[in-house]
């Protein structure tokens, strides 16, 4: 503007600034935007100063020490020098420090991933969500499966990273697939893998007949390395995300039976895939076939049954029906329930511990301690012979009002929910109790008797009309001929 002859305050105007500023900026050599140079220089001292050589040689000798852990070391050492408007400071410049002498981090490096190559698996652990199964806490773990180029996913629920959760878990991964990629990666988990120390752990017997029987390889994690799984590691984290944000939607975190529960997952599932869908078809394409039929998902036991007509499974102590003492016996432990077996025939299916060493039946020795009453109050697992909290209760009444006959008086009741029905007998513990007073066997049994707990609806079925069938009968004979 000034080369077309415009005055100084004439282009001061059109720029809305003063003729001082353009006076400066034409008799300069450089751009205005080139003047300004970054300082390099404090504008106060370093209150630190004194006591930096120290501060250091904190830091070289424990590179984890936080700022924050520093600054109320010195406060204590150095009373009344240092105030706490001056902790930002300090955390600038051991920042800094860092960035300038403190040790390497570890380098993520993104891997390719190549269609129907890699799923990899992992557990994670759902307790902070809170869920509840009616109104009762749920405690469990997902077993979460993801296939690495697609990032198509899908869980299982279970109890305990155990062989057959894994099993379980991954097994039901192959068949919704409906096919197999070629290698399988999870973390050193103890149920796959006998982990040695230093980079090596060799898959167990067990882990590498369920990867024969798919075709599949296995593909290495060193120990102490998740990252390494990073895949599935990071799902894990936006997956219980997800489902917490669901959860909140719903407005409820409690369901009315782990079949419900089940079904929620199952739907999420489904939405979270829908959006994979074209990296998921050239996954699918690639899989190879599924085997003819699945592996059997369970740990085989073949104990004697004890004296006290108990057996031990890896540990944890497990009743069996009484007629079954010193007698040999096969158990089938899934990863929630336990199948028990003589010769060819399945005696009986009970729900598999998880968090505890004793699961006691008291229908299974219930008829023996009736005759040996003396045996209950010694009994190393008498606690297992308390089903609910009522028959707790009815037990503490009956020692408060009938001490000398209370034991005898309890296995009684005991018999009674084996023998009948343990609800109804919960039930009319619960009733009497509420009355207050003294609790016997009488009135539990008075109460068990009453018509009104026992009338059941009259059921009238119609005759069936057979000239119904004689009409389909006469109407095929005519198509036929």
């Amino acid at each position: 503007m000034r080369a077309d002859g415009k005055t100084q305050q004439v282009v001061a105007d059109l720029m809305e600034i003063t003729r001082q500023t353009v006076s400066k900026y034409e008799n300069q050599d450089t751009l205005p935007s080139e003047t300004k140079k970054p300082r390099d220089y404090a504008t106060r001292p370093c209150p630190f100063a004194d006591v930096w050589d120290e501060i250091c040689e904190h830091l070289r000798l424990n590179h984890g020490l936080k700022a924050k852990t520093i600054f109320e070391h010195l406060q204590r050492i150095h009373v009344g020098i240092f105030q706490d408007g001056q902790k930002r400071t300090l955390e600038r410049r051991i920042k800094l420090w860092k960035l300038v002498n403190g040790p390497d981090k570890d380098v993520i490096f993104s891997q390719n991933h190549y269609p129907g190559d890699l799923g990899a698996s992992d557990y994670t652990k759902m307790s902070k969500l809170e869920i509840t199964i009616q109104g009762q806490g749920f405690e469990h773990i997902l077993y979460h499966f993801v296939l690495t180029y697609s990032n198509w996913e899908t869980v299982s629920i279970c109890y305990g990273e155990t062989f057959e959760s894994l099993s379980e878990g991954f097994q039901n991964a192959m068949w919704e697939l409906s096919g197999v990629p070629g290698r399988h990666r999870t973390d050193n988990l103890g149920a796959a893998v006998i982990n040695m120390g230093g980079d090596k752990g060799e898959m167990t017997k067990r882990y590498k007949e369920l990867l024969d029987h798919y075709g599949m390889d296995r593909s290495k994690i060193q120990p102490g390395k998740p990252n390494e799984n990073g895949d599935v590691e990071r799902s894990n984290g936006l997956l219980k995300t997800v489902i917490d944000q669901r959860l909140m939607l719903r407005g409820s975190r409690d369901f009315e039976s782990i079949k419900e529960y089940e079904t929620f997952l199952k739907c999420l599932m489904k939405e979270l895939n829908a959006g994979r869908t074209e990296r998921f078809k050239e996954d699918k394409a690639k899989l190879k076939p599924l085997p003819s039929e699945r592996l059997d998902a369970c740990t085989r036991f073949d104990p004697t049954v004890s004296c006290f007509s108990t057996v031990n499974l890896s540990g944890v102590i497990y009743s069996v029906s009484s007629r079954l003492i010193k007698e040999k016996v096969m158990l089938r432990q899934y990863s929630t329930w336990i199948e028990l077996w003589y010769g060819t025939t399945m005696l009986d299916v009970f729900p598999r511990a998880i968090g505890k060493k004793v699961s006691i039946n008291y229908r299974h020795i219930i008829h023996s301690l009736v005759r040996k009453p003396g045996a209950f109050e010694g009994y190393k697992y008498r606690e297992e012979l308390f089903p609910t909290s009522h028959f707790r209760e009815a037990y503490d009444n009956l020692v408060e009002h009938r001490p000398k006959k209370a034991v005898k008086e309890y296995l009684n009741i005991l018999e009674l929910a084996a023998t009948l029905s343990e609800t109804d007998v919960d039930s009319a513990l619960q009733e009497l109790l509420n009355n207050g007073g003294k609790l016997s066997l009488h009135d539990v049994t008075e109460m068990l008797t009453r018509p009104y707990r026992k009338v059941l609806p009259d059921v009238v079925i119609d005759p069936v009309n057979l000239e119904t069938y004689d009409q389909f009968i006469n109407r095929g004979q005519q198509n036929a001929s």
